[in-house]
């Protein structure tokens, strides 16, 4: 136990803050952004939390209230103001804010406010109220909040210092409101309801609740740290248990071949309701807890899961620097244009898991669209327009630019901290708090302050510039929840309850912690990148890329009615032109990991409603190109590469064109030698027409459409062609079939057979051509059988066989005379 306590520390550690150098930067103080204020009352010596949010103003705006809407002034009274949906059900008439902000108090050096607040805490917070609330949102804001409070309550105790009469109350309030959330888990699958009544709980009409079906993923899996830490502090294992068994359910209910999850679940009978996926809203907080949960609880599995379900997000979602949600059975196809705001946590949780780059690359594509806007909207498209203009005072941004600056110690984060700062008080701060922005464009307001902005936000943004003096313990004793509260890692050293086991047909086998394993490991940073400049090495391809994307506006031509401006048939994907065309009249394009695109209108991004008509005229057009290219199905093709030393064993997949010769009546395929085009992209005549005559072209994909390339080497003499992708790390092992279309107009000029292969395919020919010069090889319909193929076999062949061997399944015996 001790040893895992050691290793969950020293796990942390590796992110240990540098020492601050500002580069010119001067430090903010606390009081920048909790700034202090005068006495509410004559004589008051005690400033409520709430009131150190806006000053000058007496605390009983907003208390009781659970939180403060800072326009008007008021505390929101559940009841009192008009519903706003989901989002009240976070507020239960427990003074949410007080509670969410408690260990902030203590980690701001306010330890005499925080006693205070705990002696109203006690004195004023009644957990026994009719009221319907989010299981996930009191668990993760007030029962979190009161083990945070318990927790630092504990530590000044044993200081010796403040909260000597302190006994444990607070964690006798956690225990009461874990056992008011448990009837929630009275479910066949183990997975919590969404709302329960406090007083109530989820059966009879008095409940007001207990007839939903669906819960989200995040909502599910986002249980495990607070009930666990009660558990471990209490000694009564049914938290952890019942938060284990709704892990346990969730992970079995994963699609096994993506190892995705899906957004909305039925809690009944696990059937996806949602089966898009992604690390945004609905989903995110779940595989935070997942390597959370293994820190803190030093249970192996936890870890062992996350990694499989990292792996697969970084194969599917993962197109650094966006995050895009997929389709769980389909996940090489997107299923959404934008990214939400919610994601911004993930290159912090990037951060813990040691893979920086990529967190590195994500944050700052995050960084450049706060900076254009202020900031992160609650929604933005894939080139970086806003999609959804709200913006909650989220704090997701500054978590992982807290995490960031201690795993680089790059003062770079600083200055984005800085810039968080300015905004908020810039752009934000209202003489009653600070007030969420309706409208990101606009800077307009809402009079709302959600209680997680200074339970959260304060936290990091502080942590971001405090010196180590200042802090009033080590954090790195403790870890936060997705609330940003504090549990001690101490909580390993408990007794661990009896945990139900996972099924029986669970696909996550028992390991021996091995520190070979780099996903067993804490990361060095310094190790791994020696060169301190390395984040501004990823951040500088990334900075240029927001502003490419979404330029600012340009004056151009109103497009007219009747005919679109770009014809489906004329539009290529890689023209600048073409796609500010598309830009303007609110058609998105995203580029597919298999090397398509796929094109998404949205008429309300349009320019104007006549622009919005004409991409509904383009988008027809294409749908109608598309569907004419895709009657017939081709069936793959092969590239046999027959010469010395390979003699027919190598054989590639490649892909078909809708145009041309068709290899399938052809009984003897098409047999040449290979030589590279020059240009490469065959796009111009050929420079070296001389040298392809006779042979079979080598071409690369993209800028220009795939039957002008065609042309451009049939008059160069060829006698076939095989266009390579340019998209790296393409496959056909992991993408479909990829099938040539023509160009829309009539393609009977070409008479020569053009094959496609993905990149790695192609890498294997272009390799061998680099080593042997001359390669003759076979197009043809499917592979022939080396008995009839007329060569004279030599020697050599051995290395290069086994070379391509570890390429994958591109290589071919004797016995086994076809791969397709």
């Amino acid at each position: 136990m001790t040893a895992r306590l050691e290793f969950a520390k020293r796990h942390l550690k590796t992110l240990r803050p540098c020492e601050r150098r500002f580069s010119g930067l001067v430090k903010p103080r606390v009081n920048y952004f909790w700034p202090e204020c005068k006495a509410s009352r004559p004589g008051e010596t005690w400033h409520h939390p709430y009131g150190e949010a806006w000053c000058s103003h007496p605390a009983d705006h907003a208390y009781p209230a659970d939180e403060l809407m800072p326009l008007t002034c008021r505390g929101r009274v559940r009841g009192l103001e008009p519903s706003r949906g989901d989002v009240d059900d976070a507020l239960g008439m427990f003074s949410l804010t007080l509670i969410d902000t408690l260990d902030t108090l203590v980690l701001l050096n306010k330890t005499a406010e925080f006693e205070a607040a705990v002696r109203r805490v006690l004195k004023d917070v009644r957990l026994d109220n009719d009221v319907v609330v989010s299981v996930f949102e009191t668990n993760i804001r007030v029962l979190g909040g009161l083990l945070g409070g318990h927790s630092m309550a504990v530590m000044l105790k044993d200081a010796g210092h403040y909260m000597q009469w302190y006994q444990d109350e607070l964690l006798h309030m956690a225990k009461d409101l874990g056992l008011r959330l448990l009837p929630a888990f009275n479910t066949s699958s183990g997975l919590p309801y969404p709302r329960v009544n406090l007083k109530h709980g989820v059966r009879g009409p008095e409940s007001r609740t207990g007839t939903e079906t669906d819960t989200c993923t995040a909502c599910a899996g986002t249980i495990i740290l607070e009930f666990a830490a009660l558990s471990r502090f209490t000694g009564d294992p049914v938290f952890e248990v019942h938060a284990r068994r709704a892990l346990n359910f969730l992970w079995e209910k994963r699609q096994r071949n993506s190892n995705l999850v899906g957004t909305t679940i039925n809690i009944h009978s696990g059937e996806w309701v949602r089966r898009d996926s992604g690390v945004g809203a609905g989903i995110d907080s779940y595989y935070e807890y997942l390597l959370k949960a293994y820190i803190l609880l030093g249970d192996d599995l936890f870890l062992q899961r996350f990694n499989i379900h990292y792996a697969s997000i970084m194969k599917y979602i993962s197109q650094p620097p966006l995050l895009l949600d997929v389709h769980i059975h389909k996940p090489l196809l997107p299923a959404r244009t934008w990214m939400d705001s919610l994601l911004a946590f993930f290159p912090g949780l990037q951060v813990l898991k040691g893979d920086i780059r990529p967190a590195i690359e994500t944050h700052e594509m995050l960084y450049q669209v706060t900076k254009k806007h202020n900031f992160l909207p609650e929604a933005f498209t894939t080139d970086f327009r806003v999609h959804w203009a709200q913006h909650p005072l989220r704090p997701e941004f500054a978590e992982s630019t807290y995490f960031l600056y201690k795993a680089t110690k790059d003062p770079y984060y600083l200055e984005v901290g800085r810039t968080v700062l300015d905004n908020l008080n810039r752009f934000a701060r209202v003489p009653c708090g600070f007030a969420a922005m309706k409208d990101v464009r606009t800077g307009s307001h809402e009079d709302r302050m959600d209680s997680f902005f200074l339970a959260e936000m304060f936290k990091y943004l502080f942590l971001l510039f405090a010196e180590e003096e200042e802090l009033p313990f080590n954090v790195e004793d403790y870890i936060f929840t997705t609330e940003a509260h504090l549990l001690p890692l101490s909580l390993s050293l408990s007794t661990a309850p009896r945990a139900p086991s996972p099924p029986a047909n669970s696909t996550v086998q028992a390991e021996e912690l091995d520190d070979s394993n780099f996903d067993w490991t804490c990361p060095n940073t310094r190790l791994l990148f020696p060169d301190p400049a390395f984040p501004r090495n990823f951040r500088d391809p990334i900075r240029s890329a927001v502003d490419k994307s979404c330029p600012r506006p340009a004056v151009h031509r109103e497009p007219g009615m009747g005919r679109p401006p770009l014809r489906a048939q004329d539009f290529m994907a890689n023209n600048p032109d073409h796609l500010e065309l598309l830009r303007r009249m609110g058609v998105s394009l995203i580029h597919l990991k298999d090397g398509r695109v796929q094109l998404v209108q949205h008429a309300t991004q349009a320019v104007s409603a006549v622009a919005a008509e004409d991409g509904m005229r383009f988008m027809q057009e294409m749908m109608e190109l598309s569907s004419q290219q895709q009657k017939e199905q081709l069936p793959p093709r092969a590239v046999q590469i027959i010469s010395h030393p390979f003699f027919g064993r190598v054989v590639l997949t490649a892909g078909p064109a809708q145009f041309g010769t068709d290899l399938s009546k052809s009984i003897t395929g098409v047999r040449g030698f290979v030589t590279v085009a020059e240009p490469y992209s065959g796009c111009v005549e050929l420079s070296n027409a001389a040298f392809v005559q006779g042979r079979i072209a080598l071409l690369q994909r993209g800028q220009c459409m795939f039957a002008e390339k065609a042309r451009h080497i049939m008059k160069a003499g060829a006698i076939g062609g095989i266009v390579i992708d340019d998209n790296e790390g393409s496959s056909s092992d992991t993408a479909p079939l990829f099938q040539m279309a023509g160009d829309g107009r009539n393609t009977d000029d070409v008479t020569l057979p053009l094959l496609f292969l993905f990149y790695k395919e192609g890498n294997i020919l272009l390799e061998a051509l680099k080593e042997y010069r001359e390669v003759e090889v076979l197009l043809s319909d499917k592979a022939r059988d080396r008995g009839e193929i007329h060569w004279t076999e030599q020697e050599g062949a051995t290395d290069w066989m086994k070379k391509c061997s570890e390429h994958g399944s591109l290589f071919q015996s004797n016995d086994s005379p076809s791969l397709l």
